[in-house]
């Protein structure tokens, strides 16, 4: 039935089935999957599995128990503005699926942190990890003010905080992911944080979402100013204003940020050069999570293997359905007994080159089916 149910929502425009999927999981309406257990311990948090949903998804932190139930291990709300604000006129989401892609310019359409922190109070039995992921509203005279006060409203709500400087669709907002700019960010969402929550042991670690389209060089300066100002990790990728040329649909041209497969590869490299990175400055406590065209448990593996601790996904979700997350933890569980694992960790310290996982995860993957 949620097969036919999600095939349905394809042929309706692509923002009102996304509303109506968010709709469906914060009022119960959606299937219960068995929690596969591939359980990860990071950044001082428990994880039932290192499947994630992405923020962008539940902006208004509505939905996260109802993604939890879909099998997910955890799922990022927002991201979420200090005050509200629409985002961009429409139409601000489009399908490209030729090309298993989707573009959106949403730009930070959010009800605003008191209604998010007023959702999440909600929550009766809360499960699974939620993380809060903040950013800037669009005519904010002070940026680095907003993720102050949205770090001091949030974080006791909080397991972990994002801060989001990378989202293509807030005109400025990926300027602050330059080194003279960001450790000023990520001292604003500290403070904030410090502030809400008094007990330094209750205090949610705070990570940092980049983009993929900087420069290697740009890159590891934007990680080394948020390690110098504390963070416990990095979320690679957010979404990319590149366009390749092999992209078929006719919205290929339509202005936002690309997700999907087209990002594959590139984010792929990207988490690869910030491992890289890391075991260069011996930072080995450092939580690298892998965003950015996931779609299969051989996407999945290959992400683990270049030195992601977690994993995030939306596109796949919004384009195959419900049953995505099931089908990637189950074939991922078995990747790592056809490899000879029993912990996710295990993929993840093997710290492997793009090139070297590509072709490991591939070689793993057919072992799997032909079993």
């Amino acid at each position: 039935m949620w097969q036919f149910a999600a095939r349905w929502t394809q042929k309706l425009p692509a923002e009102t089935a996304h509303n109506i999927a968010v709709f469906a999981l914060a009022h119960g309406f959606s299937p219960i999957v068995d929690q596969i257990l591939l359980p990860v311990k990071t950044g001082g948090l428990s994880f039932d599995n290192p499947l994630g949903l992405a923020a962008g998804f539940d902006k208004n932190a509505v939905a996260s128990q109802g993604a939890i139930r879909l099998g997910f291990g955890f799922t990022e709300v927002g991201t979420i503005t200090p005050r509200p604000q629409a985002g961009n006129p429409g139409p601000r989401l489009f399908r490209l699926p030729e090309d298993e892609a989707v573009i959106n310019r949403f730009g930070f359409n959010s009800k605003g942190m008191e209604i998010a922190r007023n959702n999440l109070r909600k929550i009766a039995h809360r499960q699974g990890i939620i993380g809060v992921n903040i950013g800037a509203n669009k005519a904010s005279t002070d940026r680095v003010a907003d993720y102050y006060q949205a770090a001091a409203y949030l974080a006791g709500e909080a397991d972990y905080l994002t801060v989001n400087i990378s989202s293509p669709n807030t005109p400025g907002l990926r300027d602050l992911q330059h080194e003279g700019h960001i450790k000023q960010v990520v001292q604003a969402a500290f403070k904030g944080r410090d502030e809400a929550v008094g007990q330094p042991d209750k205090r949610p670690p705070v990570f940092v979402k980049l983009a993929p389209d900087m420069p290697e060089a740009d890159l590891w300066r934007a990680m080394d100013a948020s390690l110098e100002a504390g963070v416990s990790g990095f979320i690679l990728t957010n979404t990319t204003i590149a366009r390749p040329e092999n992209l078929h649909s006719q919205h290929r041209g339509e202005a936002g940020g690309l997700s999907g497969q087209p990002l594959t590869q590139r984010s792929l490299v990207v988490l690869a050069m910030a491992s890289a990175h890391l075991q260069r400055l011996k930072a080995k406590d450092i939580v690298l999570i892998g965003a950015g065209g996931i779609a299969s448990a051989e996407q999945a593996y290959a992400r683990l293997l270049v030195g992601a601790n977690l994993l995030q996904l939306y596109t796949a979700l919004a384009l195959q359905g419900p049953y995505i997350v099931g089908q990637i933890l189950r074939q991922l569980k078995a990747m790592m007994i056809a490899d000879g694992l029993d912990q996710v960790n295990q993929i993840t310290q093997k710290r492997l080159s793009a090139d070297q996982a590509l072709l490991h995860a591939a070689h793993i993957s057919k072992i799997v089916s032909k079993s």
